[in-house]
């Protein structure tokens, strides 16, 4: 069985949602045959590669909000990720384009990796202060995920390696009707929207496993849509 997800590094429900999807799926019997694929989409594509911001101001600047207002939407955030065993930094994050991330992202499924720089790019991006939108720091992500330096150097200075595949995900997840993120899809049969609880997902698995049709599962949960706007749920 396989379960696409699309993601993207900047949203924080898609960190959460991740590790919740991850708890439920250790108690799937049947996990072992379970092909996990991490699909693109970018909350702000419209940014400019180097145009970046503090997560801060861009929350006060987006939902116009006084710093110590967007301040207060962070810890909400947070409180829920710490809930799950995730590190969260309120303060000193960065805000950017996500498409080389992206494009790194399908370098290292080709080689077997995606799944571990994913995990250590949401760990630099929402726990350290390692700025994602930096080169060097996503050359040294790579090489911490088993990738070769020169080859993910090499990805990273050419805006045409893998971008067909960035974008041909992003397509997808329209003609999906995916218009926020995370969103994950089990087996082409289900589809969930949003960083469920863990045992929503494990409900999914063992729907998905009988071969039942395409239905939508759990109500409505915290997500990021494709403006790049993030739910906060109330304290």
């Amino acid at each position: 069985m396989r379960v696409e997800i699309w993601s993207d590094i900047a949203c924080p429900w898609c960190y959460i949602g991740k590790a919740r999807f991850e708890k439920g799926l250790a108690g799937f019997a049947h996990r072992d045959q379970v092909e996990v694929v991490h699909r693109s989409f970018e909350l702000d594509p419209g940014r400019a590669k180097g145009d970046t911001a503090q997560v801060i101001d861009m929350l006060a600047q987006k939902y116009g909000r006084t710093p110590e207002e967007a301040r207060g939407m962070e810890e909400n955030v947070a409180a829920n990720a710490r809930a799950e065993g995730l590190g969260y930094l309120t303060e000193g994050r960065d805000h950017g384009n996500t498409f080389d991330i992206h494009r790194l992202l399908h370098l290292a499924r080709a080689r077997g990796r995606q799944d571990a720089l994913l995990d250590l790019a949401y760990r630099a991006n929402f726990a350290e202060e390692r700025s994602v939108y930096d080169d060097e720091v996503l050359v040294e992500l790579a090489v911490e995920a088993g990738l070769d330096g020169a080859e993910a150097r090499a990805v990273l200075a050419d805006p045409e390696a893998y971008a067909a595949e960035v974008r041909a995900d992003e397509r997808e997840a329209s003609e999906l009707g995916a218009n926020a993120v995370p969103f994950f899809v089990l087996d082409r049969r289900y589809g969930i929207s949003g960083g469920q609880p863990a045992e929503v997902f494990a409900q999914a698995l063992e729907q998905a496993w009988k071969d039942r049709p395409l239905t939508a599962l759990g109500g409505d949960a915290a997500a990021c849509d494709a403006d790049g706007s993030c739910e906060v749920p109330r304290p």
